[in-house]
């Protein structure tokens, strides 16, 4: 039977059939892929419908894509070891309709189409109250610390939910979320007629080679091991792509630049050898940007290679709240970056474990689940 849709301050509207779900002893239940135990893999199963709470929304989710982080989950990596407690419901990139507001929701409305600003932040330390929410020290991640999108329906605060226009595919609304990593991280310094090398062509460099390119970068280096997302690299608008292992990167960027190495390195990939490299391809007073997360500690030369070239070296946390946002949708609605390229592989939420197959062998760009 369909829910009631409860309308702004309280206002009840007439029911309406935005969702019917399976009943099992007067519980509603939805499908949701959960970790359910510690170890590798994922279950799709069955959960009670969550309830939003005061401040809360319950969104039907209409995509949902996968991140590197589920696939850690996914395969139980030592990262997702010493973070995950299952039981979790998995994903964090989505988007979809509003369904039902909680007590006090007042800033969105039933039937808003909404993507999910993935960090649920406190609101109340130093870096919240000082434009600085997107590194806030008490940090809730969808997915991650409570749980995400890969479902049915999910639950966010009024204060996650980036309303989108009407008529923004669901996919591209999903992956707003990276895109505004990409973003972040392209604009953290100049990028109009400068030289960029990106390190790393997963779905957020490959978007950083879009969004680089629309902002008017002067020439775009993209490398990767992996030859199918150079090629993407290519499609999304890379000047020139370099296969490392295959070609000596830096050798080979530097020759092109005279020696000088480019402006700015967006460091996308998290490799050991990537993050060396980057300080040895930017120029003297250039920028290194670093989203990638190593797995280790990494061994730099700070005295050549950082202090006397004057280097600017910024680590890059998720998206501004909510500048990034503001950006991204300035960016979309430009015309000037085009996604098509960068979604390779839509699914039934029930493929998971396909999706998670193709993001584990790199042969897709973006995978996107519809539930």
């Amino acid at each position: 039977m369909p829910w009631r849709r409860i309308g702004r301050v309280g206002q009840v509207l007439p029911a309406m059939p935005y969702f019917e779900v399976e009943c099992k002893g007067g519980v509603q239940l939805v499908r949701a892929v959960v970790k359910l135990e510690p170890g590798p893999g994922a279950e799709l199963t069955e959960v009670a419908v969550p309830r939003p709470g005061p401040g809360q929304i319950l969104v039907k989710v209409l995509a949902t894509s996968i991140c590197g982080s589920d696939l850690h989950i996914y395969t139980w990596n030592r990262w997702a070891q010493e973070r995950i407690k299952p039981p979790l419901v998995l994903g964090h990139e989505c988007s979809g309709r509003v369904v039902e507001l909680g007590p006090g929701v007042n800033m969105v409305s039933v039937g808003d189409l909404v993507s999910a600003e993935t960090h649920v932040v406190c609101g109340k330390c130093y870096q919240c109250r000082t434009g600085n929410a997107h590194i806030c020290i008490d940090t809730a991640i969808l997915g991650v610390d409570r749980d995400g999108s890969f479902a049915d329906y999910v639950v966010i605060p009024q204060e996650n939910a980036w309303v989108n226009p009407p008529a923004l595919p669901p996919a591209v609304a999903s992956i707003q979320e990276p895109f505004g990593n990409a973003v972040h991280t392209v604009l953290a310094g100049p990028v109009a007629g400068c030289s960029l090398a990106v390190l790393g062509c997963g779905p957020i460099g490959l978007a950083s080679v879009a969004i680089a390119k629309a902002c008017g970068a002067a020439r775009i280096y993209a490398t990767d091991i992996n030859p199918y997302r150079l090629e993407l690299a290519r499609a999304m608008g890379a000047d020139a792509t370099l296969q490392v292992g295959q070609v000596d990167a830096v050798k080979g960027i530097l020759e092109e630049t005279s020696g000088h190495g480019v402006d700015a390195v967006l460091e996308m990939s998290g490799s050991t050898q990537a993050v060396q490299d980057a300080l040895k391809l930017v120029r003297r007073g250039g920028r290194v940007s670093l989203l990638g997360i190593p797995s280790r500690p990494v061994e730099l030369d700070l005295a050549e290679d950082l202090v006397m070239k004057g280097v600017t070296f910024q680590g890059i946390a998720g998206r501004r709240m909510y500048e990034t946002w503001y950006q991204t949708r300035g960016l979309l609605g430009s015309g000037r970056v085009n996604l098509g390229p960068l979604i390779t592989h839509e699914l039934p939420l029930g493929d998971f474990a396909r999706g998670m197959e193709l993001m584990a062998s790199g042969q897709c760009g973006k995978v996107v689940l519809y539930p």
